[in-house]
């Protein structure tokens, strides 16, 4: 929730109660997970679009489905907008600018496209921070979050979610490169790995590094990296064998750039299956609408179309859960 100016006194209890749970809802929001999450870094990649990334977007829609609408919450039905929350700060191919630097499009913008066509309201989407986001959707100020956001059991305790991606992360590698496959501990053996610091994806790598090193493997060299150019420069030149980041941005830079290729995918959670959901405000009756029209969507074909167009279909699903098992409490 975007802060407002200090009130003059008397402060309001409404105030007080936001104020005392500040800090609770800012470690909800931060809880580790593989999604752009703390752990999309926005990789940004141009050249030769083979993804329409212009404001034109025409996008795949979808038709209001009238028993679905009916079982809203009275309130959202009444005003008729979706408002929906996702992080602004642009991350190909999940939610970025279009070429007018205004536009906003991408895998979430049009997946919250489809679900308010078939509720029969209208999107409102809205730009606003990562830690924001988790605090607009806890007060009402949005009804829903589609912003690549991964389900963990801390995330639980306050917000309700409807699943409609796996998360899953992509190792990367030079498209000249000879390494065909990477699925397994040792398939990183001996291997020079780039990766973020202080994400999902670092802790696969040292967990399958000390794996290997039991096992009498040889161990892998991590390198760290922060700057996408930095990492996509190593694997040109051979200084690293291998990146792992998350797979939607590195699927739109195979896409886009056509100078790397993906080697291998696992799951954003390691040896855990993690999902990326819709979000909304714990108990307030709007997950079951969500999850009804996203299983609409997924059955009609139109959530695959939607993939597609994103380079995104490894990561489709074959039904929405509500609040499947999350990441595990850290």
């Amino acid at each position: 929730m975007n802060a407002d100016s200090p009130k003059r006194n008397p402060v309001p209890t409404r105030s007080l109660r936001l104020v005392a749970v500040l800090p609770v809802l800012l470690a909800v929001a931060l809880t580790a997970c593989a999604g752009p999450d703390p752990d999309q870094k926005p990789p940004p990649a141009t050249g030769q679009n083979a993804i329409n990334t212009s404001p034109d977007q025409h996008r795949i829609r979808g038709q209001k489905v009238e028993a679905i609408a009916a079982s809203l919450p009275a309130a959202i039905r009444s005003k008729g907008t979706l408002v929906v929350g996702a992080d602004g700060k642009g991350s190909p191919p999940l939610n970025f600018p279009a070429d007018d630097d205004r536009t906003m499009i991408g895998v979430e913008t049009d997946v919250a496209q489809l679900v308010a066509d078939t509720l029969g309201l209208t999107l409102d989407l809205r730009q606003t921070s990562w830690a924001n986001l988790f605090l607009a959707v806890d007060s009402g100020q949005y009804d829903a979050g589609f912003s690549n956001i991964t389900v963990t059991e801390e995330r639980k305790d306050s917000y309700d979610f409807a699943t409609y991606r796996v998360d899953t992360v992509a190792f990367e590698a030079a498209k000249d490169s000879p390494i065909q496959q990477v699925t397994k501990p040792s398939d990183i053996a001996g291997r020079t790995v780039a990766v973020s610091a202080g994400t999902n994806q670092e802790q696969i790598l040292l967990r399958w590094d000390a794996q290997n090193k039991a096992a009498g493997l040889a161990p892998a060299k991590l390198q760290y990296y922060t700057n996408p150019g930095d990492y996509y420069l190593a694997l040109q030149s051979g200084r690293i064998d291998l990146y792992l980041g998350p797979n939607p941005n590195a699927s739109y830079h195979v896409a886009v750039k056509g100078d790397t290729k993906i080697v291998g995918r696992v799951s954003g959670g390691g040896e855990i299956t993690a999902d990326i959901a819709a979000m909304t405000k714990k108990n307030n009756g709007l997950v079951g609408p969500l999850n009804e029209a996203l299983n609409t969507v997924i059955k009609n074909g139109s959530y695959s179309q939607v993939l597609q167009r994103w380079n995104l279909t490894s990561e489709a699903i074959p039904v929405s859960q509500i609040n499947p098992q999350g990441l595990p409490r850290t």
